[in-house]
């Protein structure tokens, strides 16, 4: 559940969330009330499909589709890999907000931190703890921010379920954090861990139900309150949009010079937690193709972090393009994924699903929400079109 929700709550995460309300104001809580509803239709049907199989999602998609499997992982890993530049960079603002350490060196020692869990024994425990306490970390201290600058909670109550306006930017907005939340590894991050586990099979659906839908809650629970913290310094007249990093300048504006040390445990945080969280999930990704990459599983782990911060410390940077790019592979993923695994729970149940009985209803959501996502699926591939020309 936490590794599914610290994988969604990233640097990607916040920047949004905060951009998005100063942008739209109380308005956005109807995005992310929108948003957090499709993201568990989603999320109930894949987690579904992956925890009862108990079959990585790029094999049972080999065994609709032969060779769909290795696309799947591909994208993924792509999608990943980029991503995780990001969450380096993300790491080593938080320590330079934090303590003022130098950029390099932050993304460097966080990298070697998040490498440790994997190398060390019993590291798929410690990774599972570590994940809880640093999710319970992120909203504890957002929720503080939250309460000290003193949003119009009431306002943001009413434009939830009845918003002032309805126009491209909320749809732009809603779009984006359904990406960013279930799109691309993330939602498969717990799915997937779940397998490790051994929680899986018919036997376990409700487990598997009940940790899908709070792994997106969590998610909704941090998202609502960053955006009540935001909400409550743009309501005070503060502008944020043109500040170097809206993020930090939004926590300084409620809590002032502790406001910007609290955004950078925050944000290294939910960088670290998304370092893990990718690493983990890409790699499992193409970990099933041999047994030689089973069993080696954690050095894979580890080498994909390190030509993350490789990566990163070469261009000092988040590398835009492609961020944008793999943000574009993650909307067409998610339609992608959802429609196999749709069709595994529709005319693969008896083999695949070891004869469980899919319930009807949760088909029927899943469609109206591949029917969402591909739409947002086409919009993507504009944008892939737009960064090739």
């Amino acid at each position: 559940m936490f590794l599914m929700a610290t994988s969604a709550i990233g640097p990607g995460f916040i920047t949004q969330t905060t951009s998005f309300t100063a942008q739209l104001g109380a308005t956005f809580a109807f995005a992310i009330l929108v948003s957090v509803l499709v993201d568990i239709a989603v999320q109930l049907n894949i987690w579904r499909v992956v925890g009862v199989a108990g079959t990585y999602a790029q094999e049972l998609a080999n065994k609709v589709v032969p060779g769909a499997g290795y696309l799947l992982a591909a994208l993924i890993v792509f999608g990943g890999l980029v991503f995780n530049v990001g969450n380096i960079a993300g790491t080593a603002l938080g320590l330079d907000a934090l303590a003022g350490i130098d950029v390099k060196i932050g993304g460097a020692l966080s990298a070697v931190i998040a490498i440790a869990l994997f190398l060390v024994k019993r590291a798929g425990a410690a990774m599972d703890r570590i994940l809880v306490v640093l999710g319970v970390l992120m909203i504890a201290m957002t929720l503080y921010v939250a309460f000290v600058s003193d949003p119009p909670v009431g306002e943001a109550l009413r434009q939830s379920v009845w918003p002032d306006r309805l126009d491209n930017d909320v749809f732009l907005a809603t779009v984006t954090i359904i990406g960013g939340t279930v799109g691309g590894y993330i939602t498969y991050a717990g799915a997937h861990r779940l397998v490790d586990a051994g929680v899986s099979g018919p036997e376990n659906a409700t487990a598997i139900t009940r940790a899908s839908v709070t792994g997106i809650v969590v998610t909704g629970v941090m998202r609502v309150l960053l955006f009540l913290a935001v909400l409550g310094v743009v309501t005070g007249g503060a502008s944020i949009l043109d500040a170097a990093n809206p993020p930090a300048e939004a926590f300084a504006q409620a809590a002032g010079e502790a406001g910007v040390r609290l955004f950078g445990v925050i944000m290294w945080a939910a960088a670290i937690s998304s370092v893990i969280g990718a690493s983990y999930t890409s790699v499992s990704f193409v970990s099933t193709f041999s047994p030689g990459l089973r069993r080696h599983r954690g050095l894979l782990v580890a080498g994909f972090i390190s030509v993350s911060t490789v990566v990163y410390l070469m261009l000092e940077q988040a590398p835009t393009t492609l961020l944008i790019l793999a943000g574009a592979l993650n909307g067409i993923i998610l339609p992608v994924g959802l429609g196999i695994m749709l069709w595994v729970a529709l005319r693969r149940s008896g083999d695949l699903l070891h004869g469980y009985r899919y319930p009807r209803w949760l088909l029927v959501v899943g469609v109206a929400a591949w029917l969402l996502t591909a739409y947002i699926a086409v919009n993507a591939l504009s944008g892939v079109g737009a960064l090739w020309a």
